[in-house]
């Protein structure tokens, strides 16, 4: 993820993020979860597939002294055994773009965010999924979750919930009119 966009999306996260329990899939080297952790997160749950981002992960949270309010899961992030049983207040779902080519596993990521949003997330919590602009569609999600896209270039950053978002995350309001000359509106 640019850093553009991992900054929007941390300061778009501002009102979730103290006291959260956090759900990083396809995490990496853990640097989402790890900077939900320091933006005031409680615990945050780790799930990668690669040994070796497993190794760079386990590094960075030991540097940073957080292995007390981690979890690291080996495993398929796709997969529900590997998120845990708790509800999540925040959900970072960052899967390769290679992953949205090939329909079976375009279809496993949408069923996976489904059962997401709806048995793992929070009642107010958002689950944020990263994919390509443009390549990403509003119809390949669930009609009754709530959704907002907010694209940076190439990048999209999909904000899914199941009820009525919070404050943060409505469309913001037009502002008025300005008065005309006599002070009319």
């Amino acid at each position: 993820m640019l850093d553009r966009v991992r900054e929007s999306l941390f300061a778009t996260l501002g009102p979730w993020l103290p006291g959260a329990n956090v759900l990083d899939l396809f995490a990496g080297g853990g640097s989402l979860g790890i900077e939900a952790l320091s933006r005031g997160a409680r615990r945050a749950r780790f799930v990668e597939r690669s040994a070796r981002a497993l190794d760079c992960l386990r590094a960075n949270l030991s540097a940073l002294d957080l292995a007390e309010k981690v979890h690291v899961v080996r495993g398929n992030a796709l997969a529900e055994e590997t998120w845990g049983e708790e509800p999540f207040d925040v959900v970072l779902f960052d899967s390769p773009y290679p992953l949205l080519q090939e329909k079976r596993d375009r279809d496993a990521i949408f069923r996976a965010i489904e059962r997401l949003a709806r048995e793992r997330l929070a009642p107010e919590g958002v689950l944020v999924f990263h994919g390509p602009h443009r390549a990403v569609f509003a119809f390949e999600f669930p009609r009754d979750l709530v959704l907002r896209e907010r694209a940076y270039g190439t990048n999209a950053l999909w904000y899914v919930q199941r009820d009525e978002p919070v404050e943060t995350l409505r469309e913001q309001p037009d502002p008025p009119d300005p008065p005309d000359s006599d002070g009319a509106r």
